[in-house]
């Protein structure tokens, strides 16, 4: 069986890195509880992953009915996407993503030990992620994201082969930096940071701690650790603190129904009727013929794709309001998935999947027709402010 990495900060702290996708980290869970005897077990989780995975839960209606409403289908479906090619990799071992520390947290509880949850949320995580990287770095993730998957590397390194070699493990780490250097400070370095201050806050207990992470953040964690550069409260709640958006960037999804607006008062004040009118035109088309073409390319029910269509002229005028979520909606009543594709969505495999799963479409349709919806309002502004200029 391969060697689980681990390493000993002091006499009452071990850090036990893991693949979470590995049947030898599962093991060599079971192992270090019994064999270290540990006081406190902290695992990679948050309070949001820890309740998936010890009530093995599963999207049901209602929630698919809440993430359209609150405009959260594209957050879903990146951490769908994301998961999908984790579990890709764990499937091929015979284990979920998370397997290790589901294994963790009910040795701990069998064992009646202390359970430590001492990762970010999942959400503010990718938030903060996705808020630190440029557009080129977005895009180039979208595009990987929707890459044929014939075009993996098969001959790339196991899970066994990553777990040996920390070196090959830390090169593959400053690749997704290389990547994208925006993710690779949230992903990488805050975790490792956000990390070693939750197990460091737990050491003033003088508790024998065993602390379960994932084997890429092993080497960041033990240098905060060892060289005390572990953040404190006040660190670990910049840490944990969600972007906000500043005045100008709140102000930016106003600006087109402004322009538009104050376009149509100039034109009734001055009495230019024709222009009026070929500006409701170019505006409704634009808008129409955009988020219909992607609620279309997420396969959504006609009548969906009419309502993207009927919706955006007037949602881009909203920025309260989002075309997806009344296409979402419609989708969601006319083609409404059964618990078996709500049960099977948390296990899609491959972007495809996405498309024939009912519960994945609808999160598509929403998705698609907001994007589509707003590439037709900035299109139209544009052809307006072409047309004025002439």
């Amino acid at each position: 069986m391969t060697e689980t990495p681990f390493v000993d900060i002091s006499e009452k702290l071990r850090i036990l890195g893991t693949a979470h996708v590995s049947t030898a980290s599962v093991e060599a869970v079971r192992e270090q509880i019994s064999t270290y005897q540990p006081d406190i077990v902290a695992v990679e989780l948050c309070s949001s992953r820890h309740q998936a995975l010890t009530s093995n839960r599963r999207l049901d209606k209602e929630g698919l009915l809440k993430v359209v409403k609150e405009g959260k289908a594209p957050l879903v479906l990146l951490q769908s996407l994301l998961a999908a090619e984790q579990r890709k990799m764990g499937l091929d071992e015979g284990q979920q993503p998370g397997a290790e520390l589901l294994v963790a947290v009910q040795e701990a509880e069998a064992a009646d030990l202390e359970v430590a949850l001492i990762d970010r949320d999942i959400q503010t995580t990718l938030r903060r992620a996705w808020k630190k990287m440029r557009f080129r770095e977005k895009f180039r993730i979208l595009w990987s994201l929707l890459g044929d998957d014939e075009d993996e590397d098969e001959d790339g390194p196991g899970v066994n082969e990553l777990l040996e070699n920390q070196d090959l493990l830390s090169s593959l780490m400053e690749e997704l930096r290389t990547f994208s250097p925006g993710a690779g400070v949230v992903l990488i370095d805050e975790r490792d940071a956000f990390l070693a201050g939750k197990i460091s806050a737990l050491q003033g207990s003088e508790k024998k701690i065993l602390a379960v992470v994932g084997a890429g953040h092993l080497k960041g964690i033990e240098k905060h650790l060892n060289e005390q550069t572990s953040p404190s409260k006040e660190g670990l709640k910049e840490l944990d603190h969600l972007p906000i958006r500043g005045r100008f960037a709140k102000s930016i999804p106003w600006l087109i129904p402004l322009f538009v607006m104050s376009l149509m008062g100039y034109f009734i004040a001055t009495g230019e009727g024709v222009s009026l009118i070929e500006m409701f035109t170019v505006w409704t088309a634009a808008n129409a013929v955009f988020a219909a073409l992607g609620c279309a390319l997420a396969r959504g029910h006609p009548l969906a794709i009419l309502t993207a269509a009927a919706a955006s002229p007037i949602t881009s005028l909203n920025p309260t309001l989002a075309a997806g979520w009344f296409a979402g909606y419609v989708q969601l009543k006319l083609r409404e998935p059964t618990a078996e594709d709500l049960q099977q969505f948390l296990k899609l495999e491959s972007l495809g999947s996405f498309w024939s799963n009912k519960a994945g479409r609808v999160l598509l349709v929403t998705s698609l027709s907001n994007l589509g919806s707003m590439a037709g309002a900035w299109f139209a502004a544009a052809g307006l402010l072409g047309s004025l200029g002439a």
